[in-house]
């Protein structure tokens, strides 16, 4: 309880902060507008000639898009406003002044801000989910919408941890800022099925970087084609991305040596 009024004074903060700026959020939108158009159009290209990605029909292909959508728009909400700043943390110095508040550090340095620019591109790739499954089943049971939902929260359990580990070595190294460029860029995979990419592809987005996880998954839960080990492989992944991402920020603070000693 004590850790969600703070979350609230977080959030309150940053978006009356955010709101000054409302010519930022307008060009931020717009920019989210244009990257689904590209991506839809890409999509179209291929479809209109008659190639299924995958096997995957055009609906079925757009609730995959929806759901990195969705994900993409939480990068832009939470992740890259907090997680990148915590190589500036590292290099003032000012990380030992969270250490000392009397709030756990990585909640502090994973929720402390919020860009509500990317709140509509998270409520549109959801929108796009739900009419894209419509179109290709007909009806949505409920059970599938909150199955789909379940596993995706854990796909953003999963990209979050992944991004806190990246950005948790700037106590050893300085710059990691390309590393998360990288990383997002290689994550953009995940707007169309895994079965759309070649064997070694897929078993690499799959046990490597976990892509499959994060967009694919949910869209089949999404469209009852999901099976219930599956679904349980994914609660676990995340499950164990979170516990992996605490460890390893246990692990580097015993390196970090302040900036006063």
């Amino acid at each position: 309880m004590r850790h969600l009024l703070v979350l609230r004074r977080f959030w309150g903060t940053a978006l009356a902060t955010q709101l000054e700026y409302q010519l930022n959020a307008l060009i931020e939108l717009l920019a989210m507008a244009g990257n689904l158009a590209g991506s839809l159009m890409v999509l179209w290209l291929f479809y209109r000639q008659g190639v299924e990605l995958g096997g995957w029909s055009w609906h079925g292909v757009l609730v995959v898009l929806g759901a990195y959508t969705c994900l993409d728009g939480l990068t832009s909400t939470l992740l890259r406003p907090n997680l990148s700043r915590i190589v500036n943390h590292v290099q003032d110095g000012t990380l030992d002044f969270v250490l000392l508040k009397p709030v756990d550090s990585q909640f502090w340095l994973s929720l402390r801000t919020i860009n509500p620019a990317g709140l509509p591109e998270m409520g549109l790739g959801a929108v796009l989910m739900l009419w894209a499954a419509r179109g290709e089943l007909g009806s949505l049971p409920a059970g599938a919408v909150l199955a789909a939902a379940t596993l995706l929260f854990a796909a953003a359990v999963i990209l979050y941890a992944l991004w806190f580990v990246l950005a948790a070595t700037s106590i050893w190294f300085v710059k990691t800022w390309n590393a998360t460029e990288v990383l997002r860029a290689a994550l953009t995979a995940g707007r169309y099925p895994i079965s759309a990419y070649p064997a070694g592809l897929r078993l690499f987005f799959t046990l490597v970087l976990p892509v499959a996880f994060l967009t694919t998954v949910p869209a089949e839960a999404l469209l009852g084609r999901l099976t219930a080990p599956a679904a349980l492989t994914s609660v676990l992944v995340a499950a164990l991305a979170l516990a992996v991402s605490r460890a390893f920020w246990a692990f580097a603070l015993r390196f970090y040596t302040s900036a006063s000693s």
